[in-house]
């Protein structure tokens, strides 16, 4: 059998604020809570559960959701009417900018936790 990423936990102050947050800006729902697990699926499958975390610090995780342009045209301006700021780079040295790296066009940004998340329309190398 292959290997496939099936899920991940991502841990949040506030599970829904966080995948709702997530499933907003890309367009796709939020699945039926599955004990303390909030559920996001991508196109392929994979499950991200986000999990309520109320105590502690919560580790910054990096996310990177590969998206076609039209997609991206969509969520781009989903997030942009969110408020929240994005950045054309993984050091936030250019703010407000997005990239074209490989041909193609990239951003990243915030969600509530503090995870960094990242919308690409083509894969690095590509």
């Amino acid at each position: 059998m292959a290997v496939t990423l099936n899920h991940t936990i991502v841990h949040a102050r506030d599970r829904r604020e966080s995948a709702e947050f997530l499933a907003h800006i890309l367009g796709l729902a939020v699945g039926a809570p599955t004990g303390p697990f909030l559920p996001v699926t991508v196109a392929n499958g994979v499950t991200l559960d986000f999990a309520t975390t109320p105590e502690g610090p919560i580790a910054g995780q990096h996310y990177a959701f590969l998206i076609s342009e039209e997609e991206f045209d969509a969520a781009f301006a989903r997030l942009r009417a969110t408020g929240n700021p994005y950045w054309a780079d993984p050091h936030q040295t250019r703010p407000g900018e997005i990239n074209h790296n490989d041909g193609g066009r990239g951003v990243y940004f915030l969600d509530p936790a503090g995870h960094y998340l990242e919308m690409l329309t083509r894969p690095y190398g590509g």
